[in-house]
C-alpha cells in the first residue's frame, strides 16, 4: 500500500449544522438535503444511494447498497425481491437501517426503524416504469440464490425473454416494495477536527423530539 490506512484522513470544513438551520420535523430537511446533493453529486455517485442494514434470525447483521426510489411522510421506499436473503431477514426481523452518505456535502444521514411492504398497487406502479430489462430480471433471477455461473443466469433471462415475447411482462408476486417508517433520524455534518454537527431527530407520541448528540 502506497499509503497508511492510519495516515488516511481528511478534514472537513465545507458547513455546519445548527439547530437554528434545523426544523422541529425530520422530513423537511432531509429534502432540502436531498436536493443538495442531487445538485452536487457527481457521477459515479447516485444521490439516492444507500445503505441498508438488517438482521436474520439469528440475529447476524447484514448491510448492502441499495437505491431508494420513494419518500414521503411515512417513510423511505425501496424495492427488491422478497424471496431474496434481504427478504427473508426482513421477514424474520421487520427492522432496519439505512445510511445515505454525500461525500462532496461532507453530509450523512442515518435512519433506523421497523420495515413493511407497500401495498400491492404501489409496486405495481414502480414495476411498470422500470426499463424492460430490469422487468425481465426480477422474474429472470432467483435473486440471493445459488447458480452455477453467468451463462446459467444469461439462459434464465433468454428463457425469461420467449416468455414474455407477445406480451408486456406484468409484476412478479414475489417481486416489490418496502417502507421503513422512521423511528429516529440522524443528520451528520462533518466539521473540522472531528467535532462534527450531529442531530438526531426521535419519535415521540407527541411527535418529534429533536436532540444534538456528542460527536
Amino acid at each position: 500500500m502506497t499509503q497508511s490506512l492510519a495516515d488516511m484522513r481528511r478534514d472537513y470544513t465545507r458547513d455546519g449544522l445548527t439547530e437554528a438551520q434545523a426544523p422541529a420535523e425530520p422530513f423537511a430537511l432531509f429534502h432540502q438535503w436531498f436536493g443538495d446533493a442531487v445538485q452536487t453529486e457527481q457521477a459515479p455517485v447516485e444521490a439516492n444511494a444507500m445503505t441498508l442494514a438488517t438482521v436474520d434470525a439469528d440475529g447476524r447483521p447484514h448491510c448492502r447498497v441499495l437505491l431508494l426510489k420513494g419518500l414521503d411522510e411515512q417513510g423511505f421506499t425501496f424495492f427488491t425481491n422478497y424471496d431474496s436473503a434481504k427478504g427473508r431477514q426482513l421477514q424474520a426481523n421487520p427492522f432496519a437501517a439505512m445510511t445515505f452518505f454525500w461525500p462532496a456535502l461532507e453530509r450523512q444521514v442515518r435512519i433506523e426503524g421497523r420495515v413493511e411492504k407497500v401495498s400491492a398497487k404501489e409496486s405495481d406502479d414502480y414495476y411498470q416504469v422500470r426499463p424492460l430489462g430490469s422487468r425481465l430480471g426480477a422474474w429472470a433471477s432467483p435473486q440471493s440464490q445459488v447458480i452455477a455461473g453467468r451463462e446459467a443466469l444469461e439462459t434464465l433471462v433468454k428463457t425469461t425473454e420467449a416468455r414474455f415475447s407477445d406480451t408486456q411482462p406484468h409484476c412478479p408476486e414475489h417481486w416489490g416494495g418496502y417502507r421503513l417508517l422512521p423511528e429516529r433520524i440522524e443528520f451528520w455534518q462533518g466539521r473540522a477536527s472531528r467535532l462534527h454537527d450531529r442531530l438526531n431527530y426521535r419519535k415521540a407520541a407527541q411527535g418529534w423530539h429533536r436532540e444534538r448528540l456528542a460527536p
